[in-house]
Parts: structure tokens; C-alpha cells; sequence
């Protein structure tokens, strides 16, 4: 192939994948708010023009945060993924809320903070069944706050692997979110990294890890939703098979 030809390809390569870059597809939950934020940029354009490019800005933000990238989702069995962008704020041992069925002895919760620059599609940590799904009216303090576990406005999912294995997930508002929404249903089967939830606008998720399972994160990391592994559930098998005490 011409010296020519392949530098016309490689140049091709790199503007696509600068493209998917800059082009972030966008979830379907955002189209409404993009609109008016539109709309309202077009209005402010016929008052005063600086206002118009504070308009757009604010635009090309909110497009920016209903952001829906493609994610490299990890395949191998047994690793707990983060449901969310953002930083891990809190990993504490804690009585999981009784409605998710985990049981009354405190485990560890791995809490990822997101800011309102994060994007905010929430996937499934495991991939498995969903045998729980309860929904609490609340407050809406800050959620990098430790309380807002209990008092926030949340949404607790329950998932089960296949080997019985149980994993839970709560969505929780925040200082500035208004809406949690959830696309699963009780008694779906999920797929690990598959899109279950969403939240507008900065907010929180905590992820119950069972008995015996260490965080393979600490406080301050930085995690990518669908791709970051929290922990590995493969570690509690180990244990048992060689009888070495928790």
C-alpha cells in the first residue's frame, strides 16, 4: 500500500477516534433538558447577545452531562465494578438498609461521589438478577456527606449472581439532584456494566460488597462507571476453599 494511502488512513483513524471523543453520544433522558436549555438559550439571544453565549454554554453543558459513552466492560466472572464516575468518597462497615435483604451484620460500602461534571448513567456492578428495588422519599443534603445514606432521597437495588451471591447498590440524591431514575425492574437479568439507572444532577452511589470482601479501591480514587474494578468476589472463594479465618 502507497506511503500516501496509509497516512490518509492513519489520519482517518485519528479524526474518528477524536470524534468519539468530543461527540459523546447522549442518553435519551437528556433530549427534554438539552431542548430547553436550547429554547431558552434562543430567547436570552433576542434580549441581550452575552446572554445568548451564557445560554449556549450552559447548553453544551447540560448535553455534556446526560453524556452516555461507550464503556470497556471487564469479563471476568466474579469482579464488582463501579456503577459510577466519579471519586470514592467513603469505604466504612455498615448495617446495609434492611430492604435489601443482606442481612443485619455491617459490611463494607463503597460510597463513589459524583460531581455535577461526572457523567451520571449509572450500570450494574455484577452481572445478576434483580430480586429487590425500593424507592425512599428524603432530604437532599450533600451527598458526599456520610448521613446522606440514610436521610437522602434513594433508590436500593438488589442483585443476585448466579451462585447466590448478593450485591447491593443504592442511588442517592444529592445537594443538587432533583430525580433518581431506574430503568430495571424486579426480576431482570442484568448483565455486568449494563446501563440501570440514571441521576440529575450530582449525587452518590454506595455499593454494599459481601461478608469477607475487601475493597480493591481506596478513598480518593478516581472510578470509571462499568470499568473500574472495586472488588473481586473470587478472593471470599479462595478463603473458604483453604480454610484461612476471615
Amino acid at each position: 500500500m502507497p506511503a500516501s494511502t496509509l497516512c490518509y488512513s492513519d489520519r482517518k483513524a485519528k479524526n474518528m477516534n477524536m470524534l468519539k471523543i468530543v461527540a459523546v453520544p447522549m442518553h435519551k433522558e437528556g433530549r427534554k433538558f438539552v431542548a430547553i436549555f436550547a429554547a431558552i438559550t434562543l430567547v436570552l439571544g433576542f434580549i441581550w447577545e452575552p446572554l445568548f453565549w451564557l445560554g449556549l454554554g450552559a447548553t453544551i453543558w447540560c448535553y455534556y452531562f446526560f453524556r452516555d459513552p461507550v464503556r470497556s466492560i471487564p469479563q471476568q466472572d466474579g469482579l464488582v465494578i463501579s456503577p459510577a464516575d466519579g471519586v470514592v468518597s467513603l469505604i466504612e462497615q455498615v448495617v446495609p438498609p434492611a430492604e435489601m435483604g443482606l442481612g443485619t451484620a455491617p459490611l463494607t460500602r463503597v460510597s463513589v461521589f459524583m460531581n455535577v461534571f461526572n457523567c451520571h448513567v449509572n450500570r450494574a456492578p455484577i452481572a445478576g438478577k434483580v430480586v429487590d428495588i425500593t424507592y425512599h422519599h428524603g432530604k437532599f443534603l450533600n451527598a458526599s456527606l456520610d448521613k446522606a445514606s440514610i436521610h437522602n432521597e434513594r433508590n436500593s437495588v438488589t442483585l443476585e449472581a448466579r451462585d447466590g451471591t448478593r450485591i447491593g447498590v443504592v442511588q442517592i440524591a444529592g445537594l443538587v439532584a432533583r430525580r433518581i431514575v431506574c430503568f430495571t425492574e424486579e426480576g431482570e437479568t442484568l448483565e455486568a456494566g449494563h446501563r440501570f439507572g440514571l441521576i440529575r444532577f450530582g449525587s452518590r452511589l454506595d455499593v454494599y460488597l459481601p461478608e469477607g470482601i475487601a475493597p480493591l479501591v481506596d478513598v480518593g480514587h478516581t472510578a470509571v462507571a462499568g470499568e473500574t474494578i472495586l472488588a473481586d468476589l473470587k478472593a471470599l472463594t479462595q478463603l473458604q476453599r483453604f480454610g484461612v479465618p476471615e
